[in-house]
């Protein structure tokens, strides 16, 4: 009795786990079900965009069809009123001609005859080797090679199974130095994950000094592995370093770049900052303005530190009128001339003389004047806080104003009577 029910104290127990493991079991059918459901809508998702894609795709191919079908019919037409044009004249001179020589009067046959053999000659030297022949085919020079995507498409599948090993920190990204640069006051940085590197990546941190040897600050968090940042100073050293991060946390630092940027500016006036009446052209470094009143309008660069200087070119100076040229801050007043307010630090001119100009308070009247063809260099010098202006490359007057510090931007005032063209990555005079 005591072996039958030890026995029993057993089978009791494997029942038990019996039981427990068809609840485990069943909770498991319900578990698959759902992750099935899931699995399958993340599939019809993931192929509706492939679609989606390809419809996107396809219409823009027809786009191109349609654009080449209504240039070749466009050639055509052209060629066929050209020809039914100059067939008309020819028909229209062989039957006068036709009349002329079935004339009896020799006496008025000899008076038109040289003027009607050269008009004969002029219109068969118009029928040029290549006028009858079409200027395009029929045939379309369009190939749509889809044989590549047909594969792709017969070959996707399901490439491999979530991984079971447990995820850790991203390892340090590698900066790659050959895509990196500096234009003007921007830097572009470029990076990747080293090869071989099985642990996800959500996203990158990207940090960059002050350019003058002060802490990091993060000027990018994304997916990316491109960057470019604007704004930056001129003729300034700058460290970058980047990092990645994933669900476990952040990786350690990439090695630090350094980066150089240019010591001389190249801008352009800023469409997005000008008043509404300038009027800009030659890729926005020509401005007019539609408006009798004074408008201002900046340049793309700001600068807080370095040695900067650009010229402005007078294209047309009509009735005597008073451009401004100078610095502002950002938020200077656009329909005024450039220098009434707080915010501008100017010289305006007319073609006798010069004044300089800020708040509103004219100093320095200074004998000679601008006219069509003239040059305004403006000196910049933020290392001496100053500001210096030139007419055709003779200082005019004494440096502008001093003690000046912050950030300017290049700045310009005028009305419909002028028009300046700009000139930048000029060495100091």
């Amino acid at each position: 009795q005591a072996q039958l029910s030890q026995a029993l104290n057993g089978v009791s127990d494997k029942a038990k786990e019996a039981k427990e493991f068809l609840v485990q079991l069943k909770n498991l059918l319900q578990q698959i079900q759902e992750n099935g459901l899931d699995y399958e809508a993340c599939l019809v998702a993931q192929c509706d965009a492939l679609v989606d894609a390809l419809t996107r795709q396809k219409a823009k191919l027809l786009t191109k069809v349609t654009k080449e079908r209504e240039h070749k019919l466009k050639v055509v037409w052209d060629q066929i009123n050209h020809c039914t044009l100059k067939l008309r004249q020819s028909t229209g001179l062989m039957e006068y001609c036709l009349e002329v020589i079935k004339e009896n009067d020799p006496s008025g046959f000899l008076q038109i005859s040289d003027a009607l053999i050269k008009r004969v000659q002029v219109s068969q030297e118009q029928w040029v080797k290549g006028a009858l022949e079409p200027k395009v085919s029929a045939e379309f020079d369009l190939t749509l090679d889809s044989e590549p995507l047909l594969q792709a498409i017969h070959q996707l599948d399901f490439i491999q199974m979530k991984c079971r090993v447990p995820v850790t920190v991203p390892p340090v990204p590698l900066l790659q130095l050959e895509k990196c640069c500096t234009r003007n006051n921007s830097v572009t940085l470029a990076w990747r994950m080293p090869p071989l590197s099985h642990n996800p990546v959500e996203g990158y941190i990207l940090e960059l000094d002050d350019g003058d040897g002060g802490q990091f600050r993060e000027v990018y968090v994304g997916k990316e592995t491109l960057c470019t940042i604007d704004g930056l100073h001129f003729n300034s050293t700058y460290n970058a370093r980047v990092k990645a991060f994933n669900s476990s946390g952040v990786g350690p630092y990439s090695k630090t770049v350094i980066l150089q940027t240019s010591d001389v500016a190249w801008f352009t006036f800023d469409p997005s900052s000008a008043h509404r009446d300038i009027v800009l052209s030659n890729d926005n470094q020509t401005a007019t303005c539609n408006s009798y009143d004074d408008r201002v309008v900046l340049g793309t660069a700001a600068f807080s530190k370095g040695v900067h200087y650009w010229e402005l070119h007078v294209d047309r100076y009509d009735n005597h009128p008073d451009p401004a040229f100078g610095i502002a801050r950002i938020n200077v007043v656009k329909d005024m001339m450039l220098g009434k307010d707080d915010k501008a630090w100017a010289m305006y001119v007319d073609n006798n003389r010069s004044w300089f100009m800020h708040c509103n308070s004219h100093t320095n009247r200074t004998e000679g004047g601008v006219s069509k063809g003239a040059t305004v260099g403006v000196l910049l010098d933020l290392n001496k806080h100053n500001l210096t202006f030139y007419i055709n490359g003779q200082q005019q007057g004494p440096p502008a104003f001093e003690n000046i510090e912050g950030v300017f931007m290049p700045a310009l005032s005028l009305n419909r009577n002028v028009q300046v063209t700009l000139h930048t990555g000029l060495e100091v005079p």
